[in-house]
């Protein structure tokens, strides 16, 4: 038997996943502490030793391991250089090559592997894809998921802390000239997306009024904290609850599931700024498919479905008569494990090239 491996480092936790020789997934490991401030030692120990430990639970062992891949928030070089990447403290991470160290690794414990790198919303891309597809067999996706053998493109983009996102075209992901591919949550918006001037002047990189500045975990504390400061929402529940804004920005969901005003106006107005974010990349790509993924996808089922109502509204109120046509968007088929099996399908992909 053989196995392949994905690997999937996050800012918090990390996970992995193995699959055989018929693009079956058979293991998706439970998420794991990163640690990234302790630097990259423990992790790539941690790493180590939960490949192992899902081979074992499968009657498997490293020498039966046929390619291996991994990937992390970007940027980062093609080959697993990381730079300066959000919340891996710079100190440690900065310039470091993940991808050689997994090798090494590796190699330490008696596994000489050719390790591979991909970018995670790259990654979570070209894992949707593989199962939506057919071309990864995942028995845990959403389920009411069709598969679609003749699809050949998607963009997906993943609402988080930040926002980030990736493409597959012509059934293969799409990296760049330098492995940069992707940064959607970096577009501009203009200036009718934001509710607020305030909304407008949170800058994220190098610039205000990007896509990630209205759409992310980061753009709803900014924009709940100025709310809750308005005579409008001055005895809101929130005011009066211990915490930092971005704690109680983390409330929301349950807040607009119970359906309070305020939560269900910041997510309404991050699901019109998405729509017009997904114009602007539709222009671009002309997808088969545009996928929602991150932490919406996990809003209460009528949240969900005004949520993905207003971006859809959105999207063709301001789209050319050409592009209207997009019959709707979807969340994603692999919730939180789509990166983790984009590393696997990448994995298989390496054993392609090889032969």
């Amino acid at each position: 038997m053989s196995y392949l491996v994905g690997i999937d480092v996050g800012g918090t936790t990390s996970t992995v996943a193995i699959g055989n020789e018929n693009c079956e997934i058979l293991y998706v490991s439970d998420q794991f502490d990163t640690n990234s401030a302790a630097g990259p030692g423990p992790l790539i120990h941690a790493v180590v030793e939960a490949i192992l430990k899902g081979l074992e639970s499968l009657g498997g062992t490293g020498d039966e391991i046929a390619a291996v891949c991994i990937a992390t928030p970007g940027p980062a070089t093609l080959d697993g250089v990381l730079l300066k990447t959000p919340n891996l403290k710079a100190e440690y991470w900065d310039r470091f090559n993940i991808r050689l160290a997994l090798e090494n690794g590796l190699d330490g414990r008696g596994y000489h592997l050719d390790v591979q790198y991909i970018g995670d919303g790259q990654a979570a891309a070209l894992g949707e894809y593989s199962v939506r597809s057919g071309k990864l067999t995942y028995s845990a996706m959403a389920a009411g998921t069709d598969i679609d053998p003749d699809l050949q493109s998607l963009f997906k983009v993943i609402v988080g802390t930040g926002l980030g996102g990736g493409e597959v075209r012509d059934g293969r992901v799409v990296r760049g000239r330098e492995g940069r591919a992707g940064h959607a949550g970096h577009l501009l918006l203009p200036a009718d997306a934001f509710r607020y001037e305030h909304d407008r002047e949170l800058k994220v990189g190098n610039a205000f009024s990007t896509v990630e500045s209205a759409v992310s975990l980061t753009a709803l504390a900014h924009q709940l904290g100025y709310r809750l400061e308005l005579e409008e929402w001055r005895d809101h529940p929130l005011n009066s609850q211990p915490g930092t804004v971005r704690d109680k920005a983390k409330r929301l969901r349950e807040l607009a599931a119970a359906g309070d005003t305020l939560a269900q106006q910041l997510f309404d107005d991050q699901a019109r700024a998405l729509g017009i974010a997904l114009l602007d990349i539709n222009y671009l790509g002309d997808y088969d498919m545009i996928v929602i993924g991150g932490g919406v996808c996990d809003l209460a089922p009528e949240v969900r479905s005004r949520y993905l109502r207003l971006a859809e509204e959105s999207y063709r109120e301001h789209a050319l008569d050409g592009f209207r046509n997009l019959e709707h968007f979807v969340f994603s088929a692999c919730g939180d494990a789509a990166p983790v099996i984009g590393a696997l399908a990448n994995a298989y992909h390496s054993l392609e090239v090889a032969e």
